[in-house]
Order: structure tokens, then sequence, then C-alpha cells
């Protein structure tokens, strides 16, 4: 799989060049988005929830290039400290290659497996455009990694030996089980005819919301191909999205395809004025195929325009529908308030009654964000609450609940949880420090029973029809703080030297208390988002 996915962004480079920096996307790392100080500042009227964000609409709020460009008269320090390692743009045609790093050492304390872990990665970026209209992004990392810590857990956890966010890897040498040889890749080919429109096919991760986390669909999960088109008219940004994850629930043979299933997005953000936006959001998910058929794509939901849950009643499937509303509310042009509210299966006259039936499936989110903190400038700060009640994202099917290569594809606890997410955030010209505080109860299940965490488990199996609450069956409470130091050396990939430091708890009657810290030190490209908060 992973030769192919390679060969496929070949072909897509090699189709690109045959057809601007202009429709790029640009990449959506939490700690190093220069940018976001800009595009979040009321008087920009920028669509900030729909991300990646586009580059040709973010230069012109800001010229990105110029925000921590470092003055230097050498060639080779210039590519050191600011642009591509190769570097070529002549008569429209334009590229750059970069080579992505993860090299990292890490020590536990706590942990039961050994005390050294390390990260080993290498890969490549290449971005090209012709004119201002078409534009294409390939990257390809190799690693090889030990997991000596609480994260190795987690991937034992999540089976098929998936890296959270990248994929499944296979176990090298002989004694360490904890040792993951795992690639990654992402590509796109982006198009935009005219201001109005793009057009992007790719592979890779999009988010909806203006969040650490989002309830509607986030980055947490692998890379899946997916085709979407974002049309921008007046002060309405609307996404269509259309995507085929995969399904790792049935056991196949190395070599065997993985069940497919499909997912259409529709998302729509208004900036109803200056300091106010709304979104509209609604999803479905349905199986490639059942046990009699190949279903495929389904042309019902091809309609850009169409309202999706009426359309998922009328042709009488089991498809799983999910609709949302959001907003952001910017005061003093600098105070960010923002939220979501998902809904999955709703009886208004169960929720009067306050007896939790199960079926009351929904899902809050509320988040404050500042930058400049008392006109401290680069001082920001970022809170948010969010809240998801019992079996929200499941499904009678692994292949049509809300997840993708055994993660969800919207928070990573799943359902039945609360979580308290903060961030302190400050930098000095290229020096970074980010704090972080979370805290979150969530419920379990065991192999017999079903209250409701689990979203692979089949929502029809409920164990109680009422009194479902956040954290049954057994209340597991979690903590997570962690500071991290880095010095941007190249913020044209986020190369970057870090230390961090991570300090986890997990508790509950039957486990007792697990305390586990891990520091790690490393030089990487931190382009994407991939979460080890768990």
């Amino acid at each position: 799989m992973q030769k192919a996915v390679l060969l496929i962004s070949l072909l897509i480079f090699n189709i690109s060049l045959l057809v601007s920096q202009e429709s790029h996307s640009i990449h959506q790392n939490h700690m190093f988005r220069h940018y976001d100080r800009y595009v979040y500042n009321a008087d920009a009227r920028f669509h900030t929830s729909v991300k990646p964000f586009q580059m040709r609409q973010v230069e012109a709020v800001v010229n990105t290039d110029s925000i921590y460009r470092r003055e230097v008269k050498n060639k080779f320090w210039d590519i050191v400290w600011n642009r591509s390692l190769v570097q070529f743009n002549k008569s429209g045609f334009a590229f750059t290659v970069d080579p992505l790093v993860n090299f990292e050492f890490g020590k536990s304390s706590g942990s039961p497996h050994e005390k050294n872990s390390w990260i080993n990665t290498r890969g490549v970026l290449i971005n090209a455009s012709i004119g201002e209209k078409f534009s294409m992004s390939t990257s390809f990392y190799e690693n090889q990694a030990s997991f000596n810590d609480y994260r190795y857990e987690r991937i034992d956890a999540l089976g098929w030996d998936v890296i959270p966010g990248q994929g499944h890897g296979k176990q090298f040498g002989d004694s360490l089980k904890t040792t993951r040889d795992y690639a990654f890749a992402e590509a796109y080919i982006s198009y935009s005819p005219n201001k109005y429109f793009n057009l992007q096919f790719g592979h890779g991760k999009n988010f909806f919301g203006d969040g650490y986390r989002s309830l509607f669909l986030s980055d947490n999960s692998f890379n899946y191909p997916y085709f979407k088109i974002t049309t921008d008219v007046w002060n309405i940004k609307y996404v269509n999205l259309w995507a085929q994850f995969q399904d790792l629930t049935t056991k196949y043979n190395y070599g065997t395809s993985f069940d497919k299933k499909w997912g259409s997005f529709q998302y729509l953000d208004w900036s109803v004025t200056k300091w106010l936006n709304i979104s509209f959001f609604e999803a479905v998910i349905w199986a490639n195929a059942d046990s009699t058929s190949i279903r495929g794509f389904d042309i019902n939901y091809a309609n850009p325009v169409i309202f999706m849950r009426p359309v998922e009643f009328s042709v009488g499937s089991p498809d799983n529908a999910i609709m949302g509303v959001g907003g952001k509310l910017t005061l003093w042009k600098k105070q960010v308030f923002y939220g979501q509210f998902i809904l999955d299966e709703f009886k208004f006259s169960e929720l009067k009654a306050g007896n939790g039936w199960w079926a009351n499936k929904w899902g809050l989110q509320l988040g404050y964000k500042t930058h400049d903190l008392f006109n401290l400038k680069h001082l920001d700060i970022q809170s948010e609450l969010n809240y998801v009640r019992p079996f929200m994202y499941s499904h009678l099917d692994t292949k049509t609940n809300y997840g993708h290569y055994n993660q969800p594809i919207a928070h990573p606890l799943g359902s039945n949880f609360w979580e308290s997410v903060s961030f302190l955030r400050y930098n000095y010209k290229r020096f970074f420090f980010e704090g972080r505080l979370s805290l979150a109860v969530h419920g379990s299940d065991t192999v017999n029973s079903n209250f409701g965490n689990d979203i692979w488990k089949d929502y029809s199996t409920h164990t109680r029809e009422y009194g479902n609450e956040i954290g049954q069956f057994e209340k597991v409470n979690l903590s997570y703080m962690s500071l991290t130091f880095a010095l941007l050396v190249n913020p044209s990939t986020n190369l970057n030297i870090y230390l961090n430091y991570t300090s986890r708890n997990e508790s509950s009657v039957s486990m007792g208390n697990d305390n586990q810290s891990l520091i790690t030190l490393g030089v990487r490209t931190s382009l994407s988002n991939f979460y080890y908060d768990f």
C-alpha cells in the first residue's frame, strides 16, 4: 500500500507539471501558525473555520514570507534560515523541494516499557505551480520509531499497529515489540478557475472549526482520498467534500484491501458581520458494500447543493447522517469566542423528560482564544470545553460509524466524555513556548457491554435504554500537561529544534493511578498535526 501511495503521489506530480502558488494550501500545525493573529482579526473577515487555508486568501491579508524572515546576504544562509532547499521560478512555472525530518530522542518514567524512545523520520516535500490557477503538493515520509511509553499503549489499543494519525506499521527488530516501521504520504492537485471556485483532489486531511478539536470533522485520523469544491461568494464560504474511508475492523491477511466506506460533507460558513460568523454542517457516511452487493459511491449524495438528511431518508438506506451548527463571535477585534453543536439523533420529548435516553446523541463545544493578551505582542491563549453524549458518532455497523482507520474522524476520545483543554503560547522572534493543560472524563465499555464510549460498537447493543450519562460505565479520569520550547530554524517548512516535557495521569477504580512522564528532544519539520494527547 505504501508503494502504491508513493506511485500515486508521483503520478499527481507529473500530471500537475503538464498543467500556482496562488492555489496552494497552507499546512496547519498548531504551534507554528504564524498567520493566525492576522486572519483572526475581525477586520480581515476571514473564514477561519475552514482548514487548511488557501494561500491566495491568506496572502490577501498578510505577506506570510515576511513574518519571520531573517535578513541575510549570503545565499547559503538564506537557504538555511528562510527559503526552500531547491527553488525555481521562471516563465510562470515554479517548484520547490524540501527535506522533511523528525529525529527525536525521548526518555520516559513511570512506564511499564523500556525507558528510552526514539523516532527517525526522513522525507521529501515537493510543491509546484503553473500560472495562477494550477498547483500541486506531494510529500512522503519514511519512519522508524520505538514508542517505549504511553504512546505504545494507544497503538496497542487501536489494533492493526495503527500509529495515531499516521497509518499502520509493522514491527521490526527481534527484542523490542514497541518498534514500528511505517510510511506516510499525502498529495493534492488544486485548480482555481477564478476567485470564486477552488477544486482540489488529494490524499490528506480536512478540518472544520475554530477550535483545537472539531466535533464536525478533524485531522485526528489517518489521511484519506478526497475531492473538494470550495466556493467563495459574497461573505459566504461553502465547502463540498467527498471522501473514501477505510474500515480495519475486519481482519484481513496482509496484502488484502480493507473494507471501504464513503463520506459526503457540506459546510457553509457565513460572515454575517465583521464580528459574527455562523456555520452549518451536515455529513452522511455509508458503506461501500454489504453482504449482498457492492454499492460504491452513491450518486444521490453527489449534488453539491442538496440537503442530505432528506436524501438519506428518501432512499431508504441504513446510512449515518449527522448535522451541526457552529459560530464565531469576535469582540474588540481580537477576543474570539467560538462553538459547535453536533446532532446525530434527538427526540425533544425524551430530552425534556431528562431521563438519559440513549438515543439523544449530541455534542457541544465552547471555546475562547485571543492574540496579544494584555497588549503583550505574541502572547496568546486558548481554552475550550468539549462535551459529547454517549453513543454519539456510533451506528449500526463499523462501516457506517464516524471513524476511519480505527480512529474517530472527529474527537479522539470518541463519545461519552467531557474535556477541558487550554493553551498558553508565546514567541519572541523565532523562539517559541507552549504550555498546555487538559482534563478529561470519559466512560468505559467492557467486552460484553456497550455504555456508549466505543464508537465501533453497534449502538443497537446499548446496555440500557435510560439513565445514560457522561462517565458511565466506569469513570476514567485523564489529565495531560505539556511544556514545549522550540527554536524555529526555517519557517518555509517549520524546521525547528524542540524540547518537550509531558506528564500524563490516567485513573479509574479498576486500574488505579497510571502516572507517566516523557521528555523528548529533537529536530523536526512541523507541518501536520499528530495527536498524542490521549
